[in-house]
Order: C-alpha cells, then structure tokens, then sequence
C-alpha cells in the first residue's frame, strides 16, 4: 500500500492522506513520479478510469499520525504549480525565487 496527500485550491485545505494500492499508485504515478494534477490525470487517463481510481481512494482516508510516510502528492485546482514541477518528481521541484516566496 502507498499513501497519497490530496492538496487542493481550497483555502481550507486539509491536506488529506489516502491509502491506495501499489497498482493504482502507479497508474496515478507512473514511471517513477510522485506528483501527479488531477487534469493530467484525467487527460491521461479519462473520466472513466480516474473516476474508478479516486472512488477507491477516496474509500481509505488515514489519520496523519498513523501513517509511515507519504508516496506521492495530487494536486486539485492548482494548476499553477504545475511549473515547479517539470519532471513529476518532488526532488527535483524547482524553487521559486526568493523574492516571490511568502
């Protein structure tokens, strides 16, 4: 099993934790990435198989303190910062300058 934040647009965002397979986890995070947009998801995959997919997600939430690490990263409605993260990778996000963070 492989553990997945969900961050969302929302200014409430809980960054939520889900449990997932290891197959559903690669076909949400193929070839070796941990960051997937969920509009990348879709076009990538259609509604009917990403539907199928965050169905089953959404069916394992985990209580933060429980979990032994995080796998991969899916972002919803934050398409924007889809330009730190060139490769899908989180070890190679690229930084924003420092004059811009806050």
């Amino acid at each position: 099993m492989k553990n997945i934040q969900i961050i969302d647009g929302a200014e409430n965002c809980a960054f939520s934790v889900f449990s997932t397979s290891d197959d559903d986890f690669r076909v949400i995070f193929p070839a070796g990435t941990d960051i997937e947009f969920v509009e990348d998801l879709f076009a990538r995959l259609g509604t009917r198989r990403v539907t199928q997919v965050l169905r089953t997600l959404w069916e394992r939430p985990i209580e933060k303190k429980l979990i032994n690490g995080i796998h991969g990263t899916l972002f919803f409605q934050l398409r924007a910062r889809k330009r730190f993260y060139p490769t899908n990778k989180e070890a190679e996000m690229i930084a924003a300058p420092a004059s811009r963070r806050g």
